[in-house]
Parts: C-alpha cells; structure tokens; sequence
C-alpha cells in the first residue's frame, strides 16, 4: 500500500547516473546532488559507469548542500559472458568496499580499449562486505536475470538488494508483483530507485539527443532505444510515495544508513623509493640542498640565502613534504643524465630549496619572492611544481616514471574533453537528421577553441536562417549541451604516483597512446582530494634551444651549453626593443612586439615585467599605462603608502605581477599570508567557482579601513579577477625570462643555428616554418632547398668560413616523405652520392608516394633536373622491386633501365612557389603577393617596407598572407591580425564593429586586403582596419593556413 503523501518516508537515491557515464547521462553530477537536497532526500549516490569519473564534483557539491553521498558505480555484463546484458551497481559502505571498488573499474577497463570496459562473473566472485550489490533487473532483458539473481542470492546473502523501478509504463503493478515474487523467493530485500539519467525531466529531448549521438544514427532510428517518458529523474517524495510501496522507499534509507564512507577519508601516502637506505627523507632532503647551495653560491652561502634555506626545510619537514621534493628532484635529476633540457616553473621559483636541487634556475635571492605563494601553513597542501622538458624528449622521462614506480603506481592525471559550440552543433545536428550542409554552415559560424558560448547572431551573418524550427530546436539542444564531458582524455602531463597500488586511491585506465594510463580524475579533483601531481610538461623552446646548441658545436668558440651564453648583452637587448623578436620565446606576438618598443628592456628583471606585463591581470586592472608613464619617466613615481613600497618598488609602484597582489592585500588589505594563498587560488578558480565577490568585502573594505583609496581598492579587486582569466606570477614570468633571454642571444648572435632549433623542433612557437625562414633570410641568413644529395633528416648549418654559415633544410621538410623512407635516403648516402633517380630509389628502397614528394619539394635537382623533369622521370621510374623491403631480392632490383628522357620546359616561377607551399610549406625564391602587385596597383595598396614609412594618421592600404588572427578576451571582440607580404609584416587592428560587419572575411580568407589608418606611435606601428577585402580567388591554389589564438 503506498505511503500518505503528507507521510511520504526518507528517501535515498542510490543508483544516479550522471553526464560522466559518458552520452549516457543528461545532467551533471552537481546538478543532481543540489536537486536531491532541494527535492528533500536523505541522500543521492552517483553510480556512474564503471567511472568514478564524476564523483569528485559530486562530493564537492554534496559538502557544500549537507546532503550525504552515496560513492558506487554501476556494470554491464559483457557480451558472451554468462549474465550478458545484465545490469549490477556497487554501493560503497566504508574504506576496503571502496579501495576494492576502485581496483575493479581499474580491470575492467583495463581489459578494453580506451572509452570501454569488460565486466564477468568472476570480477562477482570475491566482493567484500564493504560493498552493497544492487541487481538492477530490466522488464526488456528478463531471460537470464533469474540466473544471476539465484547466483548472487547464494553467495551476497544479507548484503544485497533487489532493485524496483517503476516508470508508468502500463505494466508497473504486474512488474512490482514480479519483483516482490523474486525477492521472496531468494530472501532478498527489495528496494526502489527511479534510476535517474537527469535531476528533472526538462532534459528529456536532450537525453533523447545523447542515445542517439552514442548509438551514431538518427533521432528517428533511436525510438526503440529511447525512454518512454520523462520519469527517469529525481521526482518529488510526494511522487515517489504514490509509486513505490512504503517499504521499497524505506529500504533505501537503511542502506544510506550503512554507507559510511567519505571520500574526505582518502590519505595519500608519498613514493618509499625517495631517499637512500639508511637516510630519513628529512636527512636526505638536506644533505642534497646543502651541495647544491654550496654549487650555487660556490661555497659561500649568504646569511640571507641561508636564513631562507632553515625557514624552508622548517616548514617543510612540519608539513611533511620532504617527500615530494625528493620525487621531483629525482625525475629532473633523470632528465639532466640524459642530457634532456628541463627548468622548473611557476611558484617553485619562489623557493631557495628548489633552487638548491636545481629543479629551477631563478636565484630567489635576487628576487622579491613570496614563499607562501609556493607553500603555505594554513592550506596544508602539497606545492605544486610544474617542470618544462623538451617536447621532443618529454617521452624518454614519462617511461621513466612508469619503469620506476609501475604502471599501478603512477599514472597521468585526467582532462575532460568537454563540448563547445562547434562539436556540440555537429553532434546535435547529425542526431536530428540535418543536412551535412546545414550542420556545417553552423559549426563554422561558430568561433572555435575554447569558446564557451553560441551566437546566432553568427549564424545569421554566415546566411543561415535561424527561423527554421528544426534550426532553432538544433540550437537549443546544442546549448542544453554545452560544458557536457564527451569523454576523458589524458592531462598535458600531470603525474600522480603513489606508495602502493594507485588504485587504492582512483581507478586507472587505458590512455589512447601506448604505454600510457590515466586515473579517472582531472587536476581540479585531485586538488580537492590533496592528491600530489608532479605535472611533467612539454616546452617547444627547449628543444629548439638544445637543437641550436647542437648545431653550434660545429662552429668554433660558440656556446654549447645553456650556461654558457653571454649574460646580459647589449646587443641582444637593443635586437629585442626593436621588436626583432620572431621566433623568441614569449616575446613574439602582436603584443609582446608592441610593448618592447614601449617598455625598452635593458637587464634580465625587466624581461620578468614584459613576460607578465602582456596578460589580462594587468590591462583588466589598469596598471600597464601608469606603470609605461612611470618607467618612461612622464609620470612621477608614487606609493600609495609606505608600507606598500616594500611590494610595489620594484615595478614602479604598480602591481603587475600576483605575489604583488598578494603582498598588498597583507600589508593593505590585513590577510594573513595564509589567507593571501586563499585570495590567490580564489583568483585561479573564480570563473569556474562563481566569481570572487566573497573577497571583495574583505579586500576592498580592508583597503579602505587602513587609510587607502576607493579608486585603489577597487582597481586592485579588478586586477584580481583579470588574474583570473590569466595572470602571470613573478616566479613565473621570472622562469620564462630566462628563456626569453637565452633564445633572443641565439637568434641575434647565431641566426642560422637558431633557424635549425626552430624548423627542427616543429610544431611549435607563433609563427608557421615559412614565416620562420623569410625572417631569417632578412637577417642574411642563407637557406638553401632540401635535396636528396645534401640534406639531412632534420635541418643542419653547412660549413663555411664565414659567420653567418648556410642552412640546408631537412628531408623532414618534405610533405608525404615517410620517416622510414627519408631516414634510408640519409643512411644509403652515407655510401656514396646517387648517380640517378633510379639509383636513388633502388638503393633507398623508395616507393611511388616517396619519389613524387621529393619531385613535387624540388628535391630531386641535381639528379632529374628541374621540378617538371623530376615528375616526369619519377612517373618513368621502376619501384615494383622495391616495395617488400631490405630482404627483398626481386630481379629487377639490380637492373638498369636505359629510357631516353623527354625533355620538358621548366615551370613558371608562380607554378614554382605554389608547388614548394605545397611541398615544403614554404619558398625560398618568391613570395606569393609578389606574384599580385599588378592586380593589387589599382587598388593603391602598398607593400609593408613602404607603409613603415608613413606618418601617424595616414590613409594606408595593405595586402598580404593572413598569418595570425587573434582575439584576445581583454580586447573587448577587437581582432588582431598579421599580414606578410614579400616585405614583411604589418599588424592590423579591427574593431569589433568591423570584425562583426565583416566576420566572413575576417575569418575565411587566406590572402586579405586592409584598407585602413595607419597607426603610429615612435617605433610601434599598426594598420587600424577601416574595410577588408578577400583577395583569396587570386592565388586560389595557395596552401597556407593561418595561426589562430585566443
């Protein structure tokens, strides 16, 4: 008999599934934890998948609802299994039912692919008391059930129950009695559950949407698949209690009752391997920091230095995080054996210990560094030290992560791939049967990246009418579906690794890549877990500086180490105020190139304010103009009190950097530096928690109480939340400095080593390898085409007595060249030069695709003659005896064929550089608007080197290559660009009003021309974008895509 409804019983949902069992789930784990305690439950469980993936969220949000959370996960028995099809949950009671809990998801996935999960009757087998089985039977799947149902009654007596589900379907009361019948008959208690997909009904169609996206067919071809109604969600007690008899809703309290576990019970335990036998780790931490301070200092360490050392290991060792010190110290100490560039970043910098483990290379005695901003008493969490290896290396230090500590102790950290407007369209549009037009047309009327948000305003304006009710149904489901997780996907390289089983912690599963797992959560959820990550990330520039060093060993006297370049040069500062800056770290945007000329750098510290300068903490906060005025001497230099200059002197008496943000909320604002770390990982989080408008009270009111200005307290708040979107740390900016300078003393004393660096350590960077090349032959560097007779795998310098010696660029250069192939040209050679194209393929065992792209990349000029002689004689050539490999004895291998060669004329210079962009990505010998000077004359448009000329205000025209598009999120929509023509470049300024009456332009086109307003301001120069024009159709065959940033 059904309970009263004003006596509806405690109701706890224990068998939720979530948008974490991935297209299978119609809301967020969040959503269902605050709708079941607005709904009145006693508790909710999240049960997704064989996932935890979503439980993090979940334990986040039932803390702050004071609700109780239920941790489980549901299995389907695999196909051919003996219960296949047959659904089962998990309900974790305490510690052990979770840490098995745990080891299970991590084998089932462990026997699958990435994305899938195998489940049998022997993961069953041996379930301990702390978990709760749950048999979630199915009125469409009953011809086995009664088979489990006999199998687990015998061996989970008393710790299992029978789940009822009741969805209005017509046949609820037979169903119910069905039920009631079986759990008589195996002494097993019956309990009810909605098994929710969405917190309310309202996400029905998109749930609809996401079985048909899963199943990959229409939303027409789903019926069969889809929920009848909208009942399964969180529904109100009232309405549970007209459903489900009184007992079934009572049974689910009594098991939330037995759920005593927490997730706030986990406690990571650090790697044993760490210090040597016979050494505790706080022993072991000191004798190494006491060598490195005695390399560092040379046997001297200053008091002050010193003093920073004992408060230091002080804390750490009360902390206790000698331990993670020792992990990271040991990974970089790998990474310096193998010869692989690595450098420490981020708040680590702050530390005089890290400095003395050669983890970072910033002094912090030379910096006004904030300890608290690396480690902190109050937050009693582990530091978090990111460290930079090369990109092309990183892997080599990965493996010996995994060889060290096993494949069950240490894994990558997650990321949740979610979905943006585009994919989000895609996905959406296809389920609902649109046209592969239609879907597209919309997709792409979308900005890409990061973007969070839908604009139909775009759609419009791409032509597409938005009064269609199949568009408009389109685009609300694809809204509904924004920020939904589509799968997980391997973090950048944060690692965690544990003492014993990691699975103890997390489960683990297959990572796409080989010999790679990941753990079921992401970064945030480790962080509120205290989880430890050591986040081992890959940087471009390191390869690129340890390829330039490389090549310098061929030239005498040059540097060959990181240490041994010139400090502080002149000349490579006056290259930098210049804005020469293409290809050097950090500092070759848009931005970064506008505000050298402006800011001037003369010495390494003021390379720390450009890194930081350019972020949208200080433009949000406006503090680059004061701080521009200040250093130019314009403006005089002021405090906004004596206390504050301590923090603020370094820059001018305006905060730039985030330790500056803090120190002034200790010395203005009365935080304890404790609760200036709290203020600052409020700023990391506070787009993704809601804002920071619970400091701004206490920040601002505690400005003003202690005699400072309303303007100040507020410009401070606001510089605050631009950190948010991206600020710079001193520590950090102070890291990159070093880069900053290191690269910009190799490109202004060895331009042609540098060019090697960068071409070889591809893909990276700002700039596209042809932009790379062009600036170089700017700088008088040489650079000569690839060729089967010279060139190596990668790009090389080629001796010469001078100082700028030639670049020879690599067989890697090549498009469609395989590795293998390329790397047997290289190896064959070594034997002597080829004599013919035949020879050349024979003895590199080349096929078919290998020869046209070495002839469509003009790589074949010294033994076929011209590009259109080298096609043709490639098409003439034999290659069936070279296809099956080096042990292939076919006997035509050896033969000679003696065909006379058709003589063809040469190709015209424009078919020339067209073919070399498409072959190599660049030419050496022309430039594509050069080719349009006569077309482009009536228009008055001039070329780059002229339009430097121009005075600030003048009416100017430019055509070139769109290389760059970027919009940054403080622009407020205005779109920046960069134009190459065969003079150079030329950044361009559009307004958002512009960039909104022109989209299509601005976002399609691949050669564009500006008519506009030249900009000037002393050596800074734009063109201000008045119109554009799409000149694409002109050079129609043209293959070069543009570079886009946010």
């Amino acid at each position: 008999m059904n309970a009263p409804l004003h006596t509806a019983p405690p109701f706890a949902e224990a068998l939720a599934l979530s948008n974490f069992s991935f297209l299978k789930g119609a809301s967020h784990p969040e959503e269902l934890v605050q709708q079941a305690k607005l709904l009145g439950y006693s508790a909710i469980g999240i049960t997704d998948e064989c996932s935890l993936a979503g439980i993090v969220r979940a334990h986040q949000a039932a803390k702050e609802c004071g609700i109780q959370l239920l941790v489980g996960a549901q299995f389907v028995f695999a196909n051919n299994s003996a219960f296949t099809g047959q659904r089962i949950a998990l309900i974790v009671k305490n510690k052990t039912g979770y840490t098995h809990l745990c080891r299970l998801i991590t084998q089932a996935r462990g026997r699958a692919a990435k994305g899938d999960y195998l489940f049998t009757r022997d993961d069953l087998a041996d379930i301990p008391p702390g978990l709760q089985l749950l048999l979630v039977p199915d009125e469409r799947n009953k011809d086995n059930f009664p088979a489990l149902l006999s199998w687990c009654a015998k061996r989970f007596a008393g710790r299992m129950h029978l789940v009822c589900n009741l969805q209005h379907r017509g046949f609820d009361k037979a169903w119910l009695l069905h039920l009631q019948a079986l759990a008589h008959l195996h002494r097993v208690e019956l309990m009810a559950s909605n098994l929710p997909v969405m917190h309310s009904g309202e996400r029905k169609n998109l749930h609809d949407v996401l079985t048909a996206i899963r199943l990959n067919c229409k939303l027409n071809d789903a019926k069969p698949f889809l929920e009848t109604n909208a009942q399964r969600c969180l529904q109100p007690l009232q309405v549970l209690a007209k459903t489900y008899p009184h007992n079934l809703l009572k049974q689910t309290a009594t098991l939330a009752a037995q759920c005593v576990f927490s997730l706030d019970e986990l406690r990571y335990q650090y790697p044993r391997e760490i210090s040597p036998e016979g050494l505790e780790p706080t022993q072991y931490l000191r004798q190494l920091v006491e060598e490195g301070a005695a390399q560092r200092y040379s046997g001297k360490v200053p008091a002050k230095v010193r003093k920073h050392i004992e408060h230091e290991l002080q804390l750490i060792e009360e902390l206790k995080f000698e331990a993670y010190f020792l992990t990271v110290y040991d990974i970089v100490r790998f990474a310096r054996s193998r010869n692989i560039l690595c450098q420490g970043r981020g708040s680590a910098a702050n530390s005089v210990v890290c400095y003395c483990l050669h983890i970072t290379e910033v002094n912090p005695d030379k910096m006004a560094v904030l300890f608290e901003r690396f480690i902190s008493r109050e937050r009693n969490e582990p530091p978090d030290i990111d460290v930079d290896f090369e990109h092309t290396r990183r892997e080599e230090v990965i493996q010996y992560i995994y060889k060290k500590y096993g494949r069950d102790r240490a894994a990558l950290a997650a990321s949740v791939v979610v979905y943006r407007p585009r994919s989000a369209l895609r996905d959406v549009g296809k389920a609902l049967g649109l046209g592969t037009d239609l879907i597209e047309d919309l997709a792409k009327s979308q900005d890409g990246g990061y973007s969070r948000s839908m604009s139909v305003d775009h759609m419009v304006q791409a032509g597409i009418d938005v009064r269609q009710s199949t568009v408009q149904h389109c685009v609300h489901l694809a809204e509904e579906l924004l920020g939904f997780p589509r799968h997980l996907s391997q973090h950048t390289g944060g690692f965690v690794i544990a003492r014993d089983s990691l699975t103890e912690l997390v489960p683990v599963e297959n990572a796409s890549m080989p010999e790679r797992s990941v753990i079921q959560w992401d970064k945030d959820d480790l962080d509120a877990m205290g989880l430890m990550k050591v986040d081992v990330l890959a940087l471009g520039m390191l390869s690129a500086i340890r390829m330039t060093l490389d090549e310098l060993h061929k030239k005498p006297g040059a540097p060959r180490t990181l240490q041994a370049i010139p400090p502080e040069d002149s000349t490579a500062y006056d290259m930098m105020c210049k804005a020469d800056t293409v290809g050097v770290f950090q500092i070759e945007s848009r931005a970064q190139m506008g505000m050298l000329p402006r800011l001037q750098p003369r010495e390494y510290y003021d390379l720390v304010i450009q890194v930081a300068i350019v972020r949208p903490g200080p433009i949000q906060g406006g503090m680059v103009h004061p701080f521009l005025k200040r250093r130019q001497g314009l403006e005089a230099v002021n405090y906004p009190s004596e206390a504050l200059k301590e923090a603020l002197g370094r820059t001018q008496g305006v905060p730039i950097f985030q330790e500056q943000v803090m120190q002034v909320a200790i010395l203005a604002a009365g935080f304890t530096p404790g609760e200036a770390d709290a203020l600052r990982r409020g700023m990391a989080a506070w787009k993704r928690k809601g804002g920071l408008h619970h400091f701004y009270e206490r920040v601002v009111n505690g400005m003003l109480e202690r005699g400072y200005t309303r303007e100040f307290a507020e410009s401070i708040f606001k510089q605050m939340e631009g950190f948010g979107e991206y600020g710079f740390p001193e520590s950090h900016a102070a890291s990159f400095a070093l880069l900053v300078y290191a690269s910009s003393w190799l490109k202004c004393h060895h331009p042609d080593a540098f060019l090697c660096g960068l071409l070889n350590a591809q893909p990276m960077g700002f700039y596209a390898p042809s932009q790379l090349i062009q600036d170089a032959q700017r700088h008088g560097v040489t650079v000569r085409p690839v060729d089967v007779q010279c060139s190596a795998l990668e790009t090389r310098l080629e001796s010469c007595t001078g100082k700028a010696w030639p670049v020879r660029l690599g067989l890697n250069r090549v498009n469609g060249l395989k590795h293998d192939a390329a790397v047997r040209i290289v190896q064959t050679r070594e034997q002597g030069l080829f004599e013919s194209v035949e020879d050349l393929t024979k003895r590199a065992r080349l096929d078919r695709g290998d020869l046209l792209a070495l002839a469509d990349a003009n790589a074949l000029e010294q033994l076929a003659g011209h590009r259109r002689q080298a096609v043709w004689q490639t098409a003439a050539t034999e290659t069936r005896g070279v296809r099956h490999g080096a042990n292939h004895t076919d006997l035509l291998t050896n033969t000679r064929s003696n065909e006379t060669p058709l003589e063809l004329p040469k190709a015209g210079e424009l078919e020339d550089m067209l073919a070399d962009y498409r072959a190599t990505g660049s030419s050496l010998e022309h430039h594509p608007i050069s080719f349009l000077r006569k077309q482009l004359a009536p228009y008055k448009i001039r070329q780059v080197e002229e339009l430097r000329t121009y005075p600030n205000g003048r009416l100017a025209r430019a055509c070139g290559i769109v290389t760059h598009r970027q919009r940054p999120a403080t622009a407020h929509g205005t779109v920046f660009l960069n134009l190459e023509d065969e003079t150079g470049n030329v950044n361009v300024i559009v307004w958002n009003s512009l960039a909104e009456e022109q989209r299509q332009v601005l976002r399609n086109a691949q050669i564009m021309g500006v008519f506009g307003i030249w900009q000037r301001e002393g050596e800074v120069c734009n063109l201000v974008a008045r119109r554009l024009v799409d000149y694409t159709h002109l050079l129609s065959d043209l293959q070069t895509p543009s570079r886009d940033f946010k």
